[in-house]
């Protein structure tokens, strides 16, 4: 712990006394580097405007002035790279770390940081394995894949009224695990899932996948990954005549896809990402405008659910009464939060209980809600 003179006070008996202000370290991890940096550096400007907050409301945890300080590593999106820097974080003193992204690299670095004793609340890694492992440091701030995949599902069979799906998956803890849902909801909604294929998080070149795929008459192809290769599919998609709309969960659910893809698919693209529209939040709209004058960049996914996030286990500080993740994290598993996303109360696992979702439709190169629950 550092100490350093923050302020000046005068004690009953005229003495002058130094009140020692208490460094916190906040880490935050994710993919600054790689097909998916949009994604970590959103994140990690989420975590930095909140902690810019915390320290301009001079806080004061049991008797000290905290001062709030921003740790953050590039885990490249490997889960090699993950646990290497999740043993940096730890080893660095940090009191919580608000990540990671994807959820292949969250699952094996969880471990370090429970072992550890430090609370680890990801603000986007969806696979439900991760907070099955039982490991009571961990939080998930997020929509995980059961909900998503099984609501985009339900979307393509019940209100698109759609019969055929190919579901291609990057084989990524993620992208796999969201696949498999889409495939169980659609099969019990009666759809008849005519291709199942697979990629990598780094595929360039769908075209044999989807030569096959278009073979089999689909109306729907739904791919388990993240944008950068979902745009290059929609790209190839045209190109070969596949005459179908493209579904996935959250990982394609960013304004980057748009981008990418050139916007090829447009009314042809559908998705859901956990969390209501950020416009539709209370502070939804302000949030967005300070994250514009401080960044000068757009909101792009899941910076609001980063922000929240150490929001969130800062509040959870205060009630405990203390920076220790011992004190602070049975705070989190018995206590409920107010957020900018809503009301937050942990199940027994670290899962946010009834965690929103919303449906999405590329409609003029922009993402618009269409369905919220």
């Amino acid at each position: 712990m550092m100490f350093s003179v923050a302020a000046i006070g005068v004690n009953t008996f005229g003495f002058s006394y130094a009140n020692a202000e208490t460094i916190v370290k906040i880490g935050t991890a994710g993919p600054l580097t790689g097909s998916s940096a949009q994604s970590g550096k959103d994140d990690e400007r989420g975590v930095q405007l909140a902690i810019n907050e915390l320290n301009s409301r001079k806080l004061v945890i049991a008797g000290q002035p905290v001062k709030f300080q921003l740790v953050s590593v590039d885990d490249q999106g490997d889960p090699k790279v993950g646990v290497n820097v999740a043993q940096k974080l730890v080893d660095d003193g940090v009191a919580a770390v608000i990540g990671h992204y994807n959820s292949g690299v969250s699952i094996p670095a969880a471990r370090i940081y429970n072992d550890a004793h430090v609370v680890m609340i990801t603000g986007a890694s969806s696979n439900p394995q991760l907070t099955k492992l039982g490991f009571p440091y961990v939080y998930r701030l997020a929509t995980n894949d059961n909900v998503m995949g099984g609501r985009i599902a339900d979307y393509s069979a019940k209100v698109l009224n759609y019969k055929r799906a190919a579901v291609v998956d990057d084989r990524t803890a993620y992208g796999a695990g969201v696949a498999d849902v889409f495939l169980r909801t659609a099969e019990k909604n009666g759809m008849t899932i005519v291709s199942r294929e697979y990629s990598t998080d780094k595929t360039t070149d769908f075209k044999g996948i989807l030569t096959h795929i278009k073979a089999q008459n689909p109306q729907v192809v739904f791919y388990g990954g993240y944008y950068t290769q979902a745009a290059m599919l929609a790209r190839q998609m045209v190109d070969l005549g596949v005459n179908a709309i493209l579904v996935g969960g959250d990982g394609i659910c960013s304004p980057e896809f748009s981008r990418l893809s050139n916007n090829v698919l447009d009314n042809k693209m559908f998705c859901a990402q956990g969390g209501a529209p950020l416009d539709s939040l209370p502070d939804g709209k302000n949030f967005r405008s300070k994250f514009k004058s401080t960044f000068s960049a757009d909101v792009d996914t899941y910076a609001p659910a980063f922000y929240a996030a150490t929001l969130l286990v800062a509040d959870a500080m205060q009630k405990a009464n203390s920076t220790s993740p011992e004190a602070y994290s049975k705070v989190m598993r018995e206590q409920s939060f107010t957020s900018m996303l809503g009301p937050v109360k942990f199940d027994d696992q670290g899962d946010w209980v009834d965690a929103p979702v919303t449906v999405y439709k590329l409609s003029g190169g922009n993402l618009t809600p269409l369905q919220a629950k």
